[in-house]
């Protein structure tokens, strides 16, 4: 059985409500801005695998490339480089997820995946060693149509799969992130082995 892994989505979640969840021996937490994040790093345990799962700006790259475990957000090739150029500074390799465009709404980043395709094949890239890329990341449509949902992930499951086979033979590359508290379970059962799950874990 394919084990699936849980990120606790803990943005405008206090301090306590985060220690109760880490007491029950949760580590892995996602924060979508890079100044919450700063702040929650500095007074929360030192074990916690923060991954940054928003929108990032380049010039905030700086502040979290010493510590933070993964940018799930990489969304497009000046970023992609610039969290290379930071890590290289720091002395890291920062693993990273590639954000895909699979949802319907304009508002939603990522990188195109025709765009994508190109760009990989570029091979521009390769020359990029500070950055581990260890998968993809996307989020489905803001909708109830669960069939849709269906129809989002499944794409992204075949990008993952054909990237994989064609750029990315090792070992590491491995992490599929997709799903959140509406519809991590679709997202499972369509190839998820990473969710990012916030409301339904604080139960609020």
């Amino acid at each position: 059985m394919r084990n699936v892994e849980l990120l606790v989505v803990s943005k405008m979640r206090s301090d306590e409500e985060i220690m109760q969840v880490y007491r029950e021996g949760q580590r892995l937490f996602g924060e979508n801005r890079v100044q919450d994040l700063l702040l929650k790093k500095d007074r929360l345990p030192a074990d916690i695998q923060w991954h940054l799962i928003g929108t990032l700006q380049r010039n905030k790259v700086k502040y979290i490339a010493p510590f933070i475990s993964m940018i799930q957000s990489v969304d497009d090739l000046p970023l992609w480089q610039e969290i290379h150029r930071q890590a290289v500074k720091t002395n890291r390799v920062i693993p990273c997820l590639l954000q895909v465009k699979i949802a319907r709404e304009e508002s939603k980043e990522g990188f195109d995946p025709h765009e994508l395709h190109r760009y990989l094949a570029d091979g521009l890239w390769r020359q990029w060693n500070g950055v581990s890329v260890r998968g993809l990341m996307g989020m489905a449509s803001l909708t109830p149509d669960q069939e849709q949902w269906k129809r989002e992930f499944r794409t992204l499951r075949a990008e993952f799969e054909s990237i994989r086979d064609n750029y990315f033979q090792g070992p590491e590359f491995n992490i599929l992130s997709m799903g959140m508290s509406a519809d991590y379970k679709i997202a499972i059962e369509e190839g998820a082995n990473l969710v990012r799950v916030g409301s339904a874990v604080f139960a609020s």
